[in-house]
């Protein structure tokens, strides 16, 4: 899940774990045992050792498990992933062919199946979405003349990018609203200050991958119109959002002035992005591209894996954002039924294959059991918990599901019996 340093599959910051991990001010552990100070549930100190060591037994535990919703990158070997790209890297694009040098090649190839996809003028691959995102937010800015952006408090930029914006591009952020969704209409009609790019983040991940209607999004972008700004979907998850709302997906991107899209976060890619958009938005990115030290030499292995996940995954989200309320029904059922004080799965019913669930209980002891229960049973539901922080009320944690590939072999009567198991290790 992770592209830079923020949506780890096993170690995330930011976002909804914001503030210490068990929310008391204290260090907490890393492990879900429970001890205090110790991040290895021995009872000795909070050592960085312990914590190397509580992470590879999470690490461990989720790679060992037989049972699990989504099998993601971190959880394979090197040599697995090698295996892979081998294999599936002659189903779409010629392995016999040179490799890239400085974005030609299979990087080009790329380039073109992506602006074919989205139904751009062209895209340009960066090495990173935060890259990518940079460039296009302040080309836009030289265009309109107005270095304000308005996004999202929860926007990525605001919350993993270490006030890139400012620093690197002395741009400025406003915000439409601070509600846990995507900005109105009316909202975007009623900032009281001109801005240049509306950035809309779809789905807005640290709100529980959130998505507005079709009809929504279409009034929203015709608001950032009539004020004279244009529209940046940070995209990175867009992949996924087609079966929400109705639309193709060339026809979803196309609401945009550019957009920004991830080859890895479902796409199971290496790494790497593509901002695209008209042609001459694209000339310039490329030229900040090699400003700001992202024109590699070679980048074939993410280019690839890139062409690979469009061949075989992207047909197949839509089944998994189908499967995903499924699971989240029977997650619900299965809290209810375990006489759960709280719980919040959210959305009721998820925008795309990825939600939230929240529990009444302390990231430790979640954690914990989460671990106990892949390593004792083979079945993995959860992964790590954090503190809910600002965005939930004291004491609740929580943490993100994402169905994939081995998640739609879950029936609900699997999802409500791992429930079961996971409730019991809580105590």
């Amino acid at each position: 899940m992770n592209e830079e340093t923020d949506h780890q599959t096993d170690e995330r910051t930011g976002g909804a774990a914001s503030g210490t991990a068990d929310g008391t001010g204290h260090n907490s552990t890393a492990d879900g045992t429970g001890h205090s100070g110790a991040a290895d549930g021995t009872g000795h100190s909070g050592a960085g050792d312990s914590e190397e060591a509580a992470q590879k037994r999470r690490a461990a535990a989720w790679r060992g498990a037989e049972r699990v919703l989504v099998r993601g990158g971190s959880d394979r070997t090197m040599a697995e992933r090698l295996a892979a790209l081998a294999s599936g890297g002659a189903a779409v694009h010629d392995l016999d062919a040179p490799v890239d040098i400085y974005g030609d090649g299979v990087v080009a190839a790329l380039e073109r199946r992506v602006a074919g996809l989205l139904g751009f003028d062209d895209a340009v691959f960066f090495p990173t979405g935060t890259m990518a995102q940079q460039v296009a937010l302040r080309c836009w800015a030289g265009r309109t003349g107005n270095p304000v952006v308005a996004l999202h408090p929860l926007a990525h930029p605001e919350q993993h990018e270490r006030d890139a914006l400012s620093a690197l591009s002395g741009l400025r952020t406003v915000h439409p609203t601070q509600a846990p969704r995507l900005p109105t209409a009316d909202e975007v009609r009623g900032l009281d200050e001109p801005f240049g790019t509306l950035m809309l983040e779809l789905p807005l991940r640290d709100a529980g991958f959130v998505l507005p209607t079709w009809d929504e999004l279409v009034e929203v972008v015709e608001a950032a119109r009539e004020r004279e700004a244009v529209v940046h979907f940070d995209g990175a998850r867009l992949w996924e959002c087609a079966p929400h709302f109705g639309r193709p997906l060339d026809e979803v991107a196309g609401l945009a002035d550019s957009v920004y899209v991830s080859l890895y976060k479902s796409l199971e890619g290496l790494s790497g992005a593509l901002l695209a958009g008209p042609s001459g938005l694209a000339d310039e990115a490329r030229a900040w591209r090699h400003r700001y030290g992202g024109t590699l030499f070679q980048q074939f292995p993410a280019a690839l894996a890139g062409l690979v996940g469009i061949e075989r995954v992207l047909p197949r989200l839509p089944l998994y954002v189908s499967h995903a309320k499924e699971v989240a029904a029977a997650i619900a059922a299965g809290f209810a039924e375990g006489g759960v004080p709280w719980f919040r799965v959210h959305p009721e019913v998820p925008h795309t294959h990825q939600f939230q669930v929240w529990l009444p209980y302390g990231p430790e002891a979640l954690t914990g059991a989460a671990v106990r229960q892949a390593e004792e049973t083979g079945t993995a539901l959860f992964r790590r918990w954090y503190d809910a922080g600002a965005w939930g009320p004291p004491g609740v944690s929580v943490t993100e599901v994402t169905v994939g590939e081995a998640g739609t072999a879950w029936t609900p009567d699997d999802v409500r019996e791992a429930v079961r198991g996971f409730l019991a290790r809580v105590g």
